[in-house]
């Protein structure tokens, strides 16, 4: 049968003992060390989603500021082509009044030389109707008279003869 000696006594006692022992010099040692362990793994597992928390805000912020700069620099873009344009305009409308102020200076000059030439007509054609007259008359009238007589007879010719030939230059 079961024979309970001594020796099963104390080594009961002894295991008991070494339960002891063991209990306040590894179990709780290594329980407080798995304990902590755990705390420390769980306060990472808090961290790193805090972290991931504020990288998403940060993403957030990176996107929405990304956007607002998109959005900024079609700003910009539009408003340069809208000044482009308006400067072009701008240049188009000083082009077309230097070219309009060109077009009468020229029309000015044209018609200055056109009364030079005519003034320049007279002078020769009064010549030429005193030659001619003095032909006819068969003598020579004083120089200023026939200055005078030329210019008289110009007068009343150009209005009515040259009227029609400068329409036509016009």
């Amino acid at each position: 049968m079961l024979d309970f000696s001594v020796t099963f006594i104390i080594t009961i006692i002894n295991i008991a003992v070494l339960f002891f022992i063991l209990r306040v010099l590894l179990f709780k040692p290594v329980t407080k060390l798995m304990t902590d362990r755990a705390k420390r793994v769980q306060d990472s597992l808090d961290q790193a989603e805090r972290e991931k928390s504020s990288a998403r805000k940060m993403l957030a912020d990176y996107e929405r500021k990304l956007k607002n700069a998109e959005e900024e620099a079609a700003a910009i873009i539009r408003e340069a082509r809208e000044n482009a344009g308006k400067e072009a305009q701008r240049i188009v409308a000083e082009g077309k009044l230097a070219a309009a102020d060109f077009a009468v200076n020229a029309r000015k000059q044209l018609e200055a030389e056109h009364q030079a030439v005519l003034a320049q007509f007279r002078i020769e054609a009064a010549a030429l109707v005193v030659a001619a007259s003095a032909r006819l008359v068969q003598r020579e009238l004083a120089g200023d008279d026939n200055r005078k007589y030329a210019n008289m007879l110009l007068d009343e010719l150009t209005p009515a003869k040259f009227a029609p030939m400068q329409k036509r230059q016009n």
